[in-house]
């Protein structure tokens, strides 16, 4: 039994050495840094650049051009008897260039701006957040990984102990100590064993495939896991990115209102109009004229029918939806919460047993492997306890694995 405790050591040591080791923390590291996801940070980056650029063209002069060609079916006339004015022409001709320029918009543009600011951030929590839940995922494939890993560990280490043992007993058949066949039954053992290590090397496989299609980067099969001991936190501050966006999407309709509480100022505007037609500004002069107008205008929206007051009660409205929000996510975090604390206490539980019963059942493996050195049990009751003793330490190795499992799930559930 302590060639096979010493086994187990040696390979995970022997490993150690071998390979550059993979963490939970690396795969986080990798997850935040390679997951496709990530590249919308840059995209919205450069989507709201544009997006203000474009609200920086308001500041800027705009200028139209209009011309129109018309015929009328009758014109001014000057009634004065024997007045030698001529009459306009019933075709007429005008070509205007127009120029206006923002001078007071009250702060609309600015507000405007903000809110652009205020939706990239609340765009860019959201990428945050979804990245931070696939964490549980990475959870469950890491430590199926390592449960693999540690169940190949173990698998290896019978098999030297089987190896060893068909050694003394092909020696005791051979001189009549043992009972005949005992060999081929050890032998046929180790094929099953075989067998085994196959089948958890290929699930191992596939859970790595998949890991790194996450991920983002190519993990070694032959890559150690790094056995896991997790702390868990108890603090209660609200570390959780969800909390941060409900808090941006707050931000957010506050400078809903500010633009809101902006719209009922007046906006100044400057003008100038140049153009080139017949008749021009002079309407008695029937010919072909050059002509300008300048100003300044003013837009006041003084009565809205009370529209804004209800866009304010809706944006009030939608504050309170996301206080909602808050109170159902917060019910929901601390529901499991409670399901993985009744998880850890129940698989420390587990654990407790677990030594006791390895404990046990290495004592008997050490009685049947006295008894098959003296010919009082067969090759195959030997077996049996050999397998029990394999079952149960493969139990242990998967309860403290789950137990981390639990552990890292009630850490990313709290925020940490």
């Amino acid at each position: 039994m302590k060639r096979l405790i010493k086994s187990v050591i040696f390979l995970m040591v022997a490993n150690g050495f071998a390979q550059q080791t993979f963490s939970l923390q690396e795969c986080y590291r990798l997850i935040e840094n390679n997951y496709p996801l990530v590249q919308q940070y840059y995209l919205l980056e450069k989507q709201n650049a544009l997006d203000l650029k474009v609200i920086e063209t308001d500041r800027l002069p705009s200028m139209a051009f209009a011309a129109q060609a018309t015929y009328q079916s009758d014109v001014v006339e000057v009634p004065i008897p024997n007045a030698e004015i001529a009459p306009l022409n019933k075709d007429q001709y005008r070509a205007t260039l127009s120029i206006n320029q923002l001078i007071y918009d009250g702060g609309t543009l600015d507000i405007a701006s903000q809110i652009k600011s205020a939706v990239l951030e609340t765009k860019k929590k959201q990428v945050e957040v979804h990245l931070y839940q696939l964490k549980k995922q990475i959870n469950q494939l890491y430590f199926s990984v390592l449960l693999a890993q540690e169940n190949k560990h173990l698998l290896m280490a019978i098999t030297s102990q089987l190896e060893a043992k068909l050694k003394e007993v092909a020696s005791g058949v051979k001189y009549g100590t043992v009972l005949p066949t005992s060999d081929k039954i050890i032998e046929a053992e180790l094929l099953r064993i075989k067998q085994k290590t196959i089948e958890v090397e290929q699930n191992k496989l596939s859970l790595l495939q998949t890991l790194t299609s996450i991920l983002g980067e190519n993990i070694p099969h032959d890559t150690p896991f790094v056995k896991e001991n997790i702390m868990v936190f108890e603090q209660n501050e609200k570390n959780r990115p969800e909390f941060d966006l409900f808090q941006l999407k707050k931000n957010q309709i506050e400078v809903s209102e500010a633009l809101l509480a902006k719209k009922h100022l007046p906006k100044v505007f400057g003008f100038a109009t140049g153009g080139y037609g017949n008749p021009g500004l002079n309407m008695l002069d029937n010919s072909f004229q050059t002509f300008y107008t300048v100003g300044v205008k003013m837009n006041w929206n003084v009565f809205d029918w009370h529209a804004s007051k209800k866009e304010q009660q809706s944006l009030a409205i939608n504050k309170e939806i996301i206080d909602t929000e808050i109170d159902v996510f917060e019910i929901n975090k601390n529901i499991e919460l409670q399901q993985y604390q009744s998880e850890i206490n129940k698989i420390k539980a587990f654990i407790t047993s677990d030594f006791e019963i390895v404990s046990l059942r290495k004592q008997v493996l050490l009685a049947a492997d006295s008894q098959l050195k003296n010919g009082v049990i067969t090759a195959s009751a030997y077996l049996i306890e050999l397998t029990n003793l394999y079952e149960d330490e493969n139990t242990l190795a998967k309860h403290e694995i789950q137990l981390q499992l639990a552990k890292a799930n009630y850490n990313i559930t709290k925020g940490n």
